[in-house]
């Protein structure tokens, strides 16, 4: 290993030196760049305000638990009062386990620049581990100023779990699944939640009418909900001020009435505070106390969606919200329905709507039915946000993503899922028709996300934290302690609703599998069949060709390398654009690449081969453009590039440190040379491809009119002249070529193969949008080339 450094430090010679030296004052710009995408420092009073707002986007699915935990936890009734005293002593610590210290006070610090949920916690690993399955990164994405990684001293535990993780393609998989899973429960959640909180609020229209029939509640639950998914379209951004002062009035709301009942029924229920009566309910009935773990664990349902829907609220803001007034209304509203059980315990079924004083019910009704919503938006967004995540790494399908709010960037909708949820929210909420089943379906999608959260946590800690291994142990210690008593209870419980998350994740997992694996094989014979610079070069300028007036973007998967498509393109045509640009989008496990740096420009051969690559870096919240503006910022982009290499080539003092002697030193070498403005230009050359030029450019750099005047005016020249050739050729024409690859399974494959890829990956690819309707090309400048590969 040493030895290989040393050779790597003798190649690169005095060359590297000066780099070296030149490249400091570049450092401190980028960290004064990352700085600005670290989280700020926010005054008391902001703090504060954010906290209040999210109320009504974290918090309203935890909220809305008391209207059902207690009639699962107790379906038949609450015979003992020592019963209902130690579920609530259950409910107590969970809330303060799993919500307040696991989620509030650790997990969420694991947020990535904002972002929650698996797939974040996913992307901050492979910046830190490489686990990505597609291996389509550079050395160049770590240098953006949103692309945050740990080095480790080669002998800590750090670095050997790294090492561990790295060694093979199987752990990279187990961790991918591990991944999935969770991201299909949390979608399960999103089915689930609209239902049980819909129809357990719609369910207080009976206590006032009890001779009302439970279809008339079914139905009333149903028409919330069409109202609901059909709303999505329009997003939240025009009445989500509405959902914080719901949410806090439906907080202080169940907070009062909760201390009014302890005041009212019972007070000795206060002494659920003490945890010794958990040990005494498990006691007591063990098979009937374990079981019912699934009702209590409704009461953490939301914890989740707390992580998931995070957005942009800094950490402190939603730690206050929790610990000031939604941790206390919940331990007063579960304490005041158990003070009301305990005194009425024929009324378990509807207890929080038969607790509220008549004086109050039906505000406290319509307010319910408000938070319901609420919470059942938020479940819903985050699946949305969890589900462009999952296509942004290629984990999904392309699908249809509307940006539904200019301000905020992580308001999105996607039309296809929102009716898949739709209806599969309908036939579970009509054909259960009650909360119980629902709840056992619910719980088991939370404890099993919540698991993954867990062993997620756990790399986290000891790669991104660099936490003590027995702090690590310690926090999943705890974690499991609390959770797999859950898992175990949910278990008990699949032939009674609890099945229906699983066959929803099973079905997701499956289609999101099958499609990473097609996507991963595509990009493995898009890497194997390259077409070699050697062959090009020989080609010559016209590339064998007759060159017609125009620009000719070709479509690829690769960073590097010519793809077969453009060979199988110019041996079927005789002919070809005057400039070819071949164009690479690609998502990095970034949350976000800031505009100035998104794209990455290269020649490609000699200049007179007007050849040129390009890459299009995306982060897993960022929206593509339309297609003006994509095809403009490209062009902007390869225009910039050009006057940055005239300005080069004019600054050099001798052929020694020219772009052509860098050229043909194949040289990994970067060179600096300032502008009159003090603005400092890059490029470095691909070592794998001796006429590879690759430039970081930022596309809006100031480009002064005087920036050219120390160049010589042989360059200035050839500069103008390739870019008034530039300028024609895009008034000629632009054509956007794609690769219609059809990926088939080997005759010798296996049967499960053979299905998965010629039958499974085949609908998807059929149904999923195509990239030219992602980039909104027009269908006149739109042209595909088919080819067929076998794995």
């Amino acid at each position: 290993m040493a030895s290989e450094m040393v050779n790597e430090e003798m190649n690169k010679g005095s060359m590297w030196v000066l780099d070296r030296n030149l490249d400091q004052p570049m450092e401190e710009e980028a960290g004064r760049l990352k700085n600005m995408y670290r989280e700020k420092k926010f005054s008391l009073v902001l703090v504060l305000r954010l906290a209040f707002q999210s109320l009504g986007v974290v918090f309203g699915d935890l909220g809305t638990s008391p209207l059902y935990v207690f009639c699962n936890t107790f379906p038949n009734g609450a015979k003992d009062p020592e019963d209902v005293i130690g579920a609530l002593s259950l409910i107590i610590y969970s809330l303060t386990l799993i919500p307040l210290l696991k989620y509030v006070f650790v997990v969420l610090r694991a947020n990535d620049n904002g972002q929650g949920g698996t797939f974040a916690l996913y992307s901050l690993l492979c910046r830190h581990v490489k686990i990505n399955t597609i291996p389509n990164q550079h050395r160049t994405d770590e240098e953006l100023t949103t692309y945050s990684r740990q080095t480790y001293d080669e002998n800590s535990l750090a670095a050997k779990i790294k090492r561990w993780l790295e060694a093979h393609s199987y752990k990279k998989n187990a961790l991918l699944v591990l991944v999935l899973v969770g991201t299909c429960m949390a979608i399960g959640d999103g089915i689930l939640t609209p239902a049980i909180s819909v129809l357990s609020a719609s369910g207080g229209i009976k206590i006032d009418h009890p001779k009302l029939s439970n279809d008339v509640v079914i139905l009333v639950a149903v028409v919330i909900l069409i109202g609901l998914f059909s709303m999505q379209h329009y997003g939240t951004d025009r009445v989500g001020w509405l959902f914080a002062p719901i949410v806090l009035i439906w907080f202080i709301l169940i907070g009062a009435i909760g201390a009014l009942n302890i005041w009212k029924y019972d007070s000795s229920v206060l002494r659920a505070y003490n945890p010794v009566y958990i040990y005494r309910y498990f006691r007591r009935g063990k098979v009937n106390g374990w079981t019912s773990l699934g009702g209590i664990l409704l009461s953490i349902t939301g914890t989740e969606a707390l992580f998931a829907d995070l957005c942009h609220f800094p950490v402190l803001a939603v730690q206050i919200a929790f610990t000031l007034i939604v941790f206390p209304c919940l331990l007063l509203a579960y304490t005041g329905q158990a003070a009301y059980i305990v005194s009425n315990g024929g009324h378990v079924l509807d207890a929080f709507y038969h607790s509220i004083p008549g004086i109050i019910y039906w505000p406290t009704f319509v307010v319910a039915t408000a938070a319901a919503v609420v919470a059942s938006q938020a479940t819903i967004s985050a699946t949305f946000s969890i589900i462009k995540q999952a296509l942004a790494l290629g984990c999904f399908p392309r699908v249809k993503v509307v940006h539904t709010s200019k301000r905020f960037l992580g308001q999105i909708y996607i039309p296809d899922i929102n009716w898949i949820l739709m209806v599969l929210c309908i036939a579970v909420t009509a054909g259960f028709k009650n909360r119980s089943q629902i709840g056992n379906a619910y719980g088991t999608a939370v404890v099993i996300v919540m698991l993954v959260t867990t062993f997620l946590m756990v790399p986290i800690m000891l790669l991104v934290w660099r936490s003590h291994w027995i702090l690590v142990a310690i926090f999943t210690g705890l974690s499991l302690l609390v959770e797999l008593p859950y898992f175990s209870a949910v278990l008990f419980k699949i032939d009674q609703g609890g099945w229906v998350p699983l066959v929803i994740a099973a079905a997701f997992l499956l289609l999101m599998y099958v499609w990473h694996y097609g996507t991963g094989k595509r990009y493995e014979f898009e890497m194997h069949s390259r077409v070699s610079m050697a062959w090009i070069l020989g080609l010559g300028p016209s590339l064998g060709l007759v060159r017609v007036p125009g620009i000719g973007f070709v479509y690829t998967e690769l960073a590097n390398g010519v793809p077969h498509i453009f060979s199988h393109f110019i041996t079927n045509l005789p002919a070809i654009h005057s400039v070819v640009v071949f164009i690479c989008v690609k998502y990095l496990p970034v949350y976000t690449v800031p505009i100035e740096e998104r794209f990455l420009v290269k020649r490609i051969g000699p200049k007179n081969f007007h050849m040129f690559r390009c890459v299009a870096r995306y982060g897993y919240k960022d929206l593509h453009k339309k297609d003006d503006d994509f095809e403009k910022m490209l062009f902007d982009s390869i225009s910039l590039f050009v006057r940055l290499e005239s300005m080069m080539e004019g600054y050099s003092d001798s052929d020694e440190y020219s772009l052509c002697g860098q050229l043909t030193q194949k040289s990994t070498d970067f060179l600096f040379t300032e502008n009159d403005n003090g603005n400092t230009v890059s490029s470095n050359v691909d070592p794998s491809d001796s006429s590879y030029h690759d430039s970081r450019i930022p596309a809006q750099s100031p480009m002064g009119g005087n920036s050219l005047v120390r160049s010589s005016g042989q360059t200035s020249q050839t500069m103008g002249e390739e870019m008034d050739f530039l300028n024609r050729c895009k008034d000629a024409g632009v054509v956007h070529i794609f690769g219609n690859t059809i990926v088939r399974a080997r005759r010798d494959s296996g049967i499960i193969k053979k299905i998965a890829v010629d039958y499974i990956y085949a609908f998807l690819q059929r149904i999923c949008r195509e990239n030219s309707v992602i980039f909104n090309v027009p269908h006149e400048s739109l042209l595909n080339v088919g080819q067929i590969f076998y794995v």
